[in-house]
């Protein structure tokens, strides 16, 4: 099942920083991109559906680091 989760940043720098860390996270595959005026990301990736989604949890955590907020 392919999931997506959108991150909001108070700064486009920000949301920039963070979407360089995904593109060297080790944690899971993910695809990024900035959209909305550069200060969010959409990340999509693929979850089994099965038990608790940790790829989910990182991201949060991760987004949490640079100030940004699920959207």
């Amino acid at each position: 099942m392919q999931s997506e989760i959108s991150y909001r940043f108070e700064r486009a720098q920000l949301a920039n920083r963070f979407l360089n860390e995904l593109k060297h996270w080790t944690v899971a595959d993910v695809k990024a991109k900035l959209f909305n005026a550069s200060d969010a990301v959409k990340i999509t990736y693929e979850f089994d559906g099965k038990g608790f989604d940790y790829t989910c949890s990182e991201l949060d955590d991760l987004a949490a680091k640079y100030g940004g907020e699920e959207i």
